[in-house]
């Protein structure tokens, strides 16, 4: 029983220490930082690539929200990559003004299948373009995106990730639950981040990248989460990824709860291929790149999987020690109201802080507040499952929400 008593403590230790230095991480995004020179002063030449598999929905007002960009309409090329579809995305997305790529291979659906089919092309004809941005098909894109992307190329940025928002927050508690969580992303880790000098990561949509970085070999992920995995590559290189607060994209979110399981659960899969592939690499590079940013990435993949393993191997521990009448019924129930309410009580309450500091409306979010712990349960939920079953298909999210940046804009004035 000793030596249990000694592995709870050294777990409640780990915990503990991950989740002080999150917290202060997160604190610095209430900073104010100086925005950083301009090296050059230049309007860039952008692709922007909407890798599309049957959208013909949604697609027509993500590119009409490109063409209306507050930036010089011929430094931006709209490209649809009609991925395996069976739809009229391809027909669609030409009429309403974009250069469409048709591309079957039903043995590689994934979005980072498609980018690196695309984009080896423009790579060997040596297509001239500064940088790319990458869309997902439901999205729709704030008028200054570009602007404030070209503005980071001219700080000298090469992979930026922009902020996340959402078109659909109001429509029920799991796409509420899908914008808390984002809007608590944005700020309390990828700008906090930024503004240390860490390292944001992409996240899934909504990015730019420098043409030149991917022409040595591509856009080469393997994963689920292509985006996590271009991000922790990055960093393995020493190179960490910027942030745009200003370059904001609007993102649907499921509605559902069996299409939000199917989604956060190819997430969850995604991740637990990131850390199969490139934990030792990420450990490799702290020691060779020595800098906070390198160990923060490791920390990064640590605290999602194996965190979550950590917590578990806490709990099963405490009920040990219960069962062995080393700890009083009172001990051990204030044991799981200590992992139960920071876990899911307290992110309700960040949330609302964020909602106030980024003049979010409260009061249509109160469902998606309420319901928001039954929404980070579930995923709890779906870690667990994929600690022992891993479906790697990939599995396509409807997107049928028909809104345009006038009804996004309308929707999100304060009041």
């Amino acid at each position: 029983m000793e030596y249990l008593y000694i592995v709870q403590q050294a777990l409640i230790w780990v915990l503990t220490v991950f989740w002080a230095y999150q917290l202060a991480v997160s604190l610095c995004s209430l900073v104010r930082v100086k925005e950083k020179p301009l090296i050059i002063e230049k309007e860039h030449k952008f692709m922007a690539i909407l890798p599309a598999h049957n959208e013909e929905v949604v697609i027509t007002n993500l590119i009409e929200s490109i063409k209306n960009q507050n930036y010089p309409k011929e430094l931006i090329d709209i490209y649809v990559i009609a991925d395996n579809c069976t739809d009229k995305t391809a027909e669609v997305s030409r009429n309403a003004g974009a250069i469409v790529f048709e591309r079957n291979d039903p043995t590689k659906k994934t979005k980072g299948a498609a980018l690196q089919w695309f984009l080896a092309q423009k790579i060997e004809e040596d297509a001239q373009y500064d940088a790319f941005c990458v869309f997902d098909a439901d999205n729709i894109v704030d008028a200054n995106f570009f602007k404030a992307m070209n503005v980071k190329l001219c700080q000298g940025e090469e992979v930026v990730q922009g902020y996340r928002d959402i078109k659909n927050p109001t429509d029920s508690w799991i796409s509420a639950g899908y914008a808390l969580f984002y809007w608590t992303m944005n700020r309390f880790y990828h700008l906090a981040r930024y503004n240390l000098g860490l390292s944001p990561l992409i996240n899934g949509t909504g990015f730019m990248v420098k043409f030149d970085v991917i022409k040595p070999e591509g856009w080469n992920t393997k994963t689920l989460t292509e985006d996590i995995e271009f991000s922790l590559k990055r960093i393995i290189s020493g190179n960490k990824l910027g942030w745009a607060t200003e370059a904001i994209v609007y993102d649907e979110q499921p509605i559902g709860f069996k299409q939000s399981w199917i989604q956060r659960t190819r997430w969850t899969v995604g991740h637990f291929q990131c850390m199969e592939s490139y934990t030792k690499q990420l450990a490799m590079a702290v020691k060779e790149h020595k800098t906070f940013m390198n160990f923060d990435g490791l920390l990064y993949i640590l605290g999602t999987i194996p965190l979550f393993v950590v917590t578990l191997l806490l709990i099963l521990a405490n009920i040990i020690i219960y069962i062995a009448k080393g700890m009083t019924s009172k001990e051990f129930i204030l044991s799981l109201l200590g992992y139960g309410i920071p876990t899911l009580l307290l992110p309700s309450l960040v949330a609302v802080m964020i909602m106030k500091i980024e003049n979010k409306k409260v009061r249509p979010m109160l469902k998606g507040l309420i319901f928001y712990p039954l929404f980070l349960g579930s995923w709890i939920l779906i870690n667990f499952k994929c600690l022992f079953k891993r479906d790697t298909t990939w599995s396509k999210i409807d997107h049928v929400r028909d809104v345009n940046i006038e009804e996004v804009k309308d929707k999100a004035e304060v009041k």
